[in-house]
């Protein structure tokens, strides 16, 4: 038997690290945890390193990672706590380290997903801003260091699982006509009720995945949708008019590659990021995740529809920022995780996040994304704007 593959955690708290941890349980003797990272939550990540026993753990403040490093001595636990943004960076890029679970929300997984790319390690990419916000520099990271990137996400898992045995991301197909990417269409498909009333609790009820607050509002807003349709265009080299968003409320295919012959592949299965977890880790081979086979029978129907863009004008935008380019899909999702947040924080109305999100895209000059220090200079200045945006609304009285 081959040595265990070596893996760092990037959000092992969150549902994604959840996830991928439930899979690893399945098979101890294939993979062998190095590191376990989580910003806040150290007494959830303190479980997972009396389980995994870690080489490290990190946190994003020190105040935390004292704390995590006081329970594990006195649990007789030999995990180094680490903190903070460079210490992700480290673990992610480790020697000892083949393969990194890229599982951070929003911009902070930006650096560590980079770092692992440029040590040339199997990456796992769950974290869709990375892409969105740089776009085409990550890709040619990827290339120029050697890196192994698969997706996640589980519509880009099953565009990956449908294309061409073989395919690198990131490298057109010229027999790929277009992608069709689903999307349950979220808890307010169907609502008959004034999107002004969404409270958190009711956008963070997804009728099919379990997933965590912020990609959960994404998800309602359909945002999550757009995010998705940038990460499409980057991963497989499509442009953005020839992917469609196409609305499946029973989230069994998870998204088809429609080819010029007419032939339309799609890959199914049961709603459960198991499955593209357990494809990613093991790829090419296959391995069991413990998701419940799929019961065609039971489902009995799958049903489609095209996307209300007018209802859901954050899929809209997204499409928009796409087009534009340059450093406006980074300025699309900085201002989205601040509008997520005041809607969250009941600072702001549902429909209220696509308001702010139009109103930065308007504000701001769209230039060539050149260098990440250009990305990471449009991502602050958005979320200034955004929050000064937000201030005068708030003043206003409106």
């Amino acid at each position: 038997m081959s040595d265990p593959q070596t893996l760092t955690l990037l959000g092992s708290t969150g549902s994604i690290g959840n996830s991928t941890l439930e899979v690893l349980r399945l098979h101890p003797e294939r993979y062998r945890v190095f590191a376990l990272c989580a910003h806040r939550q150290w007494e959830r990540l303190l479980l997972q390193c009396r389980e995994f026993r870690p080489d490290y753990a990190v946190l994003g403040s020190a105040e935390d990672a004292g704390h995590l490093q006081a329970a594990l001595r006195e649990s007789g636990i030999k995990t180094e706590v680490l903190h903070g943004a460079e210490a992700l960076c480290q673990v992610a890029a480790a020697s000892e380290v083949d393969t990194v679970m890229a599982a951070i929300v929003g911009a902070a997984g930006l650096a560590p997903a980079l770092a692992a790319v440029r040590a040339g390690k199997k990456i796992l990419l769950a974290n869709k801003e990375a892409l969105v916000m740089t776009g085409a520099l990550f890709m040619q990271t990827v290339v120029r260091h050697g890196a192994t990137l698969l997706p996640v996400d589980s519509e880009h898992n099953a565009i990956f699982q449908s294309l061409p045995a073989g395919f690198k991301p990131g490298l057109a197909h010229t027999g790929v006509r277009r992608l069709l990417l689903t999307a349950s269409g979220g808890p307010f498909r169907n609502r008959a009720a004034a999107m002004e009333s969404v409270t958190p609790e009711e956008a963070c009820a997804h009728p099919n995945w379990a997933m965590g607050r912020k990609i959960s509002v994404d998800s309602a807003s359909m945002m999550n949708k757009g995010l998705e349709l940038i990460e499409a265009h980057w991963l497989f080299g499509v442009p953005g008019e020839r992917i469609q968003v196409v609305v499946h409320p029973q989230s069994v295919i998870h998204s088809l590659v429609e080819y010029v012959d007419g032939s339309v592949l799609a890959q199914l299965g049961n709603p459960d990021m198991r499955t593209p977890i357990a494809h990613a880790l093991a790829y090419p081979e296959r391995i069991a995740a413990g998701v419940a086979p799929l019961d065609l029978f039971q489902i009995a129907r799958l049903d489609f529809q095209a996307p209300d863009v007018e209802r859901f004008p954050c899929l809209k935008l997204a499409y928009a920022a796409l087009a534009a380019g340059g450093t406006a899909p980074a300025v699309l999702n900085a201002a989205n995780e601040i509008a997520v947040d005041a809607f969250l924080a009941r600072r702001l109305s549902f429909p209220g996040i696509a308001w702010l999100v139009s109103a930065v895209l308007d504000a701001l000059p769209v230039i060539p994304a050149e260098t990440l220090e250009v990305v990471r200079a449009a991502d602050a200045e958005a979320r200034i704007r955004a929050g000064e945006l937000l201030q005068k609304f708030f003043e206003s009285g409106c």
